[in-house]
């Protein structure tokens, strides 16, 4: 099994710099993600130890029990929050985390600038827009990401790009070009776009972070 995600590792690597040559761009501008959601240190061991650094994580409360141990034997670890976050988890998700890229809403905006100043922290931060406006998405609409991001940024928040999770039955590209003309508008460079089933589209549409987990660690485990 740790051949088994080690080797997976090695593909979606090389498959991003495949489709970034193609598309003109240099490799080492796409910074893959590896979601590592629901997988436990054994699994995650693995791509550590071929050397990859930054990983995503869903939720708060599992990163918080498996992370710590993780980063004393590889402290140069780089941790994404890339779900949901309650404002009432702020202060644990500054502590915990490098970057937070689903910042989506004025009320979490705040709490997480509190926290920062508070913590005396630097942390990266993504503009969450949910491209598809679908009801049940987190995300702000594209029409508020103007105001939101410029809310962020005067609350003093680094924000350093967009980020966007397709609806599943629509075509990702024309989500990822809004995503890219937002982010033009706004004077933001990062991209954060694109997963196991569509992340060579995204890196065609100048992704550069793809949030890649089942086609590295499989499929996740069921529910105990």
């Amino acid at each position: 099994m740790t051949d088994e995600v080690a080797a997976n590792l090695a593909a979606v690597k090389q498959e991003i710099a495949a489709v970034a040559r193609e598309a003109g761009r240099e490799p080492a501008a796409v910074t893959l993600v590896a979601v590592s959601k629901t997988h436990d240190a054994p699994r995650i061991l693995p791509v550590l130890e071929a050397g990859h650094r930054v990983f995503g994580e869903n939720r708060v409360q599992e990163a918080e029990g498996k992370w710590p141990e993780l980063r004393r034997c590889f402290p140069d670890i780089e941790l994404h929050l890339i779900g949901p976050l309650q404002s009432n988890k702020a202060a644990e998700a500054v502590a915990l985390f490098d970057v937070i890229e689903s910042v989506d809403r004025p009320k979490l905006v705040h709490a997480l600038a509190r926290e920062v100043a508070r913590q005396g922290r630097s942390l990266a931060c993504f503009v969450q827009v949910n491209t598809g406006e679908e009801p049940q998405k987190a995300g702000c609409l594209p029409a508020e990401t103007d105001a939101l991001v410029a809310e962020a940024r005067a609350a003093g928040l680094d924000v350093v790009g967009l980020m966007c999770i397709p609806p599943v039955e629509e075509e990702p590209s024309l989500h990822f070009a809004l995503l890219a003309d937002l982010a033009r508008r706004n004077g933001l460079d990062r991209l954060s776009m694109g997963m196991s089933g569509d992340y060579a589209v995204a890196v065609r549409f100048s992704a550069t972070h793809v949030r890649v987990g089942t086609a590295i660690f499989g499929h996740r485990p069921a529910p105990a």
